[in-house]
């Protein structure tokens, strides 16, 4: 019987299955997948998700994985795997809502404070400003700001996942170099704060409390660049 794979190739072959014990271990060994993928996802929403459904929703992905793989786990799986356990996660925020109708309140009320304090002191304003004209604490400003980065990249995710030219993890060599091709293009138009602050995060898998002590920035800071770079990457996207 022929198969046939979802990165376009014909198998030959009968489906490999595995014992449970093999299974357990092969879950293991590749864990690291869901640790990576959790590690983005947390970024991206801050403290909104909790850690251990990430975990969970990630361990029933690569199970998943590794029963839909169809052969032995070759270096294909890794890319196979992770993409699978990424968009499961994606696919679960989006399901439950994550950011409930008082976050989303208050994330417009941060847009328009922050657009009405740039205009008044005619420069960004710090984060205590930031927090004494909204009213709030310096830890409920970066949940506001991780809500406002998680829907820049919801919005990015959503374009990628409609364009598979574009797919962040593809299986064949061209497709690859395509991709990379397409994003460098899409790259060289951002600034150069926006291309350091996506490089860190994208290829250095560096997460906000990093680039922030990096860039010396404070995290909200970090969060608020990194999705004005996330808009204008999906708006260059857009438009190639």
């Amino acid at each position: 019987m022929m198969l046939q794979e979802e990165w376009g190739e014909l198998i030959t072959e009968p489906p490999v299955t595995f014992t449970p014990q093999k299974e357990t271990q092969l879950l293991s060994q590749y864990a690291y997948l869901v640790n990576r993928a959790a590690a983005h996802m947390r970024t991206q929403v801050g403290i909104i998700v909790d850690s251990d459904d990430i975990y969970q929703i990630g361990i029933i992905a690569l199970l998943s994985s590794i029963r839909r793989y169809g052969r032995d786990l070759d270096e294909k799986f890794a890319a196979f795997a992770f993409k699978r356990i990424r968009g499961a996660m994606l696919d679960e925020f989006r399901r439950v809502d994550w950011r409930p109708r008082q976050l989303r309140q208050q994330s417009h009320q941060l847009r328009d404070m922050s657009r009405s304090l740039q205009k008044k002191l005619g420069r960004d304003a710090t984060d205590t400003e930031m927090c004494e004209a909204l009213g709030i604490s310096h830890k409920e400003l970066i949940q506001l700001h991780y809500s406002e980065q998680a829907e820049a990249f919801d919005s990015l995710e959503a374009l990628l996942e409609a364009n598979p030219n574009l797919a962040l993890t593809c299986a064949h060599a061209h497709e690859k170099e395509e991709t990379a091709a397409t994003l460098k293009v899409a790259m060289s138009k951002l600034n150069t704060r926006e291309k350091l602050l996506l490089q860190l995060y994208y290829m250095h898998e560096m997460n906000m409390k990093e680039i922030a002590l990096t860039l010396d920035l404070t995290e909200a800071r970090v969060c608020q660049l990194h999705k004005q770079a996330l808009e204008a990457l999906t708006q260059t996207l857009q438009k190639i």
